[in-house]
């Protein structure tokens, strides 16, 4: 009896043992800045249930834009033998090394929402066209100025590409007119904190009116200049943000905030996922472009009521 208690308990431990190497075959990776900023809760979530969707399991890591965290995760796909990761980085130069270990590990990496500053790394890098939308929301910007007062810019954090790549296409349209002035120009880092706290300051430095509006790199950041522009009494304020999310949405429809660009990030995250799922199973091969962009929609009064999550309904 003892002798089949123990083949049994060996058959048991075999049939698991095998249960979790099918597993960590079908496992990808997403990893992804805080879900405090729902932004990023949308990345995550449209990834995971993509890839639930598709018979895979998905494992789930925040680095929150700490990139030895961000490293930390890349590690764990690694030892964990992941088919694919999925990652909204936490650097662009940063993760470059990550990628590639990633890559000598024989594991793909499908990148999205923010870019690296290398190619041939990632085998894909699925971006918002941030240009395009940034261009969007400072036309809108500058209609609702009247082409002329004084505005501020808070911008996102600066190893983030697409800070910078949205700073100057807003400044590519607002430049061109004469009339507008920019009186500050400060970084936020994407917070809403910070972006309230320096408000404040300005606010109290440079008098409130003295600011017509405010034009922000993200909406995080655009809630947190709103929030403290209405403390202080500026309902008229002009104020344009960037993503598309939910609590902007709202603020647009209450008449506070006036604008924001759509990134259309749960599409770019289930699509990321599914050109995973075509890679491994064409055996490491890809016909698709590594850089890909997708285009923004601006967002108003006149739409609003159409987004929810990051997407908007037809």
């Amino acid at each position: 009896m003892k002798k089949w208690i123990a083949l049994l308990l060996t058959a048991l431990m075999l049939v698991s043992m095998m249960a979790v190497s099918v597993a960590e075959d079908k496992l990808i990776v997403i990893i992804t800045p805080s879900h405090a900023n729902p932004y990023f809760k949308t990345v995550a979530d449209a990834a995971s249930a993509q890839a639930e969707k598709l018979g895979y399991q998905s494992m789930v890591i925040q680095h929150d834009d700490d990139v030895t965290k961000q490293s930390e995760a890349f590690d764990t796909a690694i030892a964990r033998k992941a088919v694919a990761i999925i990652c909204d980085n936490a650097g662009a130069d940063a993760t470059i090394a990550p990628v590639q270990a990633a890559k000598a590990a024989g594991i793909p990496t499908f990148l999205v929402d923010r870019e690296i500053n290398s190619t041939g790394d990632a085998v894909a890098q699925m971006v918002s066209n941030n240009y395009q939308g940034a261009s969007l929301v400072a036309e809108y910007f500058v209609e609702q100025m009247g082409e002329e007062g004084n505005y501020v810019e808070f911008t996102g954090r600066e190893s983030d590409t697409n800070a910078g790549v949205r700073s100057q296409g807003f400044h590519d349209v607002i430049d061109q007119y004469e009339g507008l002035t920019m009186i500050e120009q400060q970084t936020a880092n994407w917070s809403q904190t910070e972006a309230f706290e320096k408000m404040e300051s300005i606010i109290q430095a440079q008098g409130a009116d003295n600011i017509k509006g405010v034009i922000c790199g993200n909406d995080t950041m655009a809630m947190g200049v709103i929030e403290a522009c209405l403390k202080a009494g500026m309902k008229d304020v002009i104020v344009c943000g960037f993503d598309g999310s939910n609590d902007v949405r709202d603020s647009i429809l209450r008449g506070e905030i006036k604008a924001t660009g759509l990134q259309p990030i749960a599409y770019i995250s289930e699509q990321a996922v599914i050109q995973a799922d075509e890679y491994i199973k064409a055996g490491g091969k890809t016909e698709k472009e590594e850089k890909q962009l997708m285009d923004c929609v601006l967002i108003t009064m006149e739409n609003a009521e159409k987004l929810d999550n990051f997407a908007l309904a037809n």
